[in-house]
């Protein structure tokens, strides 16, 4: 399945020129309300600012990326706007947004269809495909950039390969649907100009990408946890461990790994609350019985 399969047409509108964040919010889901994928503007509306209110998708350099996930969404759609003259969507760098891509997703939606947003997210954070998306002439052009771009992805990228990585990572946003894939990529990419190697999981909506194994924890001597929102860290028992949010994650990863050269990075002593309900419950049952 391709990016593209998730845009239609209907659902790109060129050089526009909202005056407010919340009114490019609104172009975003007015185009989604065109193109048939979703059934109630409202709802979906006030769950995207209900994320922004955790923290603005206002990304660098002119990226914006709101996304919502509720049963007012049919299917798992994206809408794109381009504003050349840029809108303040408060943003991380304080720059105006040039390019809004809304992520939108039912409930139930799939996990191969999480990925694919998941992948363009990923796809945004090159600086020359997203110039490319905002001097866009045509929504064609927007459409076949996009589809250059995931094949060049597809054909250059490695497999994920478990190993021994001294670093290891883990990733997770409020909604799951676009900055913990973009942490990893950010995590990875940083990791690789320092020499290192790190091997990230990611917590995404539709549920766990890139697990660790008990090996790979086993033998880390550092854990980042770029979270957003609570994952199971029990694991990570007597890891120095280096905590931080998921925005830290996209923004500042060369940070994350002068503060581990620092030895910044601290013990962690797990306690029942950082155990995950599963395991309460085994064990819970064990005692029962035995």
């Amino acid at each position: 399945m391709k990016i593209t399969n998730f845009i239609s047409k209907k659902s790109i509108a060129l050089n526009v020129s909202p005056a407010t964040k919340h009114d490019a919010i609104d172009m975003l889901i007015d185009l989604l309300m065109t193109a048939g994928t979703i059934r109630d503007k409202e709802v979906v509306r006030r769950d995207i600012l209900a994320r922004e209110a955790q923290g603005s998708t206002g990304l660098s350099d002119g990226l914006a990326t709101p996304h919502a996930q509720d049963a007012a969404i049919k299917k798992t759609s994206i809408s794109i706007i381009t504003v050349p003259n840029g809108v303040n969507f408060d943003s991380i760098d304080d720059k105006p947004a040039r390019l809004l891509v809304l992520f939108a997703a039912p409930l139930k939606a799939g996990a191969s269809e999480m990925t694919e947003m998941g992948r363009l997210a990923v796809l945004l954070m090159d600086s020359d495909f997203k110039e490319k998306l905002i001097r866009a002439r045509s929504v064609d052009e927007v459409l076949k950039a996009i589809d250059a771009k995931e094949a060049e992805r597809n054909r250059s990228e490695a497999p994920e390969i478990s190993g021994s990585s001294k670093i290891i990572a883990v990733t997770s946003c409020p909604t799951g649907i676009s900055s913990s894939f973009m942490a990893r990529e950010s995590l990875k990419n940083c990791a690789a100009k320092l020499g290192m190697n790190i091997r990230v999981e990611v917590h995404g909506a539709a549920g766990v990408y890139h697990a660790l194994t008990d090996e790979e924890i086993k033998n880390a001597d550092v854990v980042i946890l770029a979270t957003s929102k609570k994952v199971p860290i029990s694991r990570f028992d007597g890891k120095k461990v280096l905590q931080t949010s998921v925005g830290t994650g996209i923004r500042k990863p060369e940070q994350l790994f002068d503060r581990i050269k620092a030895g910044q990075a601290q013990v962690f002593h797990a306690t029942e609350d950082d155990e995950p309900i599963s395991s309460k419950i085994f064990k819970k049952i064990k005692s029962i019985f035995s």
